[in-house]
């Protein structure tokens, strides 16, 4: 608990300031975002990672709650507030249908599909059209990472933040490399930040990179799982 509460008074000094700091290049509000400020803000769901097996009502209740104060934040003007209420939203939510998830499989199949989806809605679908058309909706349904010295910041929409978590905990509950399943994730959401910069386009699907963030450090269990159907390695039980 002390780390959470100290590693979320650290982000709210930055999150409160950031306008004023240095400002740095390009590629250095990259590396800042890759290497500091996201691992930071995905440092809080690694450290609420224990609530994953919370009783359902009670994950039903705190994601109901989140979302509810998100929109009443975004609502009010109080958008950096929103940001992590949209965050713990998306957590509990995920862990929320983790529970529905009988097989590690399952899990697979979803981190094999989802990339292709996400990436048709980037590139054609609604999320292409939402971003272009009316771009408030989509700062409103996203969270924001600000760079120092500057108003803007990257932005990542709340899908890729319930995968996350889901991914996550699907990694805590069938005890898969949970630390190096988290550090891959992480890693995901800057790659993806630094090729679209270097491609120059104005967005990326996060899903894929993200997908590959659970797939790859897992891929020899997660094989075993597929191929024995579970019959090698059981998930804990929820309470």
């Amino acid at each position: 608990m002390g780390a959470f509460v100290a590693l979320c008074a650290l982000i709210g000094v930055y999150y409160g300031t950031h306008q004023w700091w240095f400002t740095l290049s390009l590629w250095g509000d990259i590396a800042w975002l890759s290497f500091l400020l996201i691992p930071a803000v995905f440092g809080l769901v690694w450290l609420a990672l224990p609530l994953w097996d919370t009783p359902l009502p009670r994950l039903l209740a705190y994601t109901a709650a989140c979302g509810v104060a998100a929109v009443i934040l975004q609502w009010s003007g109080a958008g950096v507030v929103a940001n992590f209420a949209k965050l713990a939203a998306m957590t509990f939510g995920a862990w929320c249908f983790l529970r529905f998830f009988e097989e590690l499989s399952w899990v697979v199949l979803i981190a094999c599909i989802v990339p292709f989806v996400d990436a048709y809605s980037v590139w054609r679908g609604p999320t292409k059209k939402i971003v272009t058309q009316k771009p408030e909706v989509f700062s409103a349904l996203s969270f924001t990472f600000p760079v120092p010295g500057n108003e803007g910041g990257a932005k990542l929409g709340l899908p890729d933040l319930l995968f996350f978590a889901l991914f996550l905990g699907a990694a805590a509950r069938w005890q898969l490399r949970t630390g190096w399943t988290w550090l891959c994730l992480t890693a995901s959401i800057g790659g993806t930040i630094a090729l679209a910069t270097w491609l120059e386009v104005d967005g990326l699907p996060a899903l894929p990179l993200l997908a590959l963030g659970f797939l790859l450090p897992n891929a020899d269990l997660l094989w075993r799982a597929v191929r024995d159907r579970g019959a090698t390695r059981h998930p804990r039980s929820p309470r």
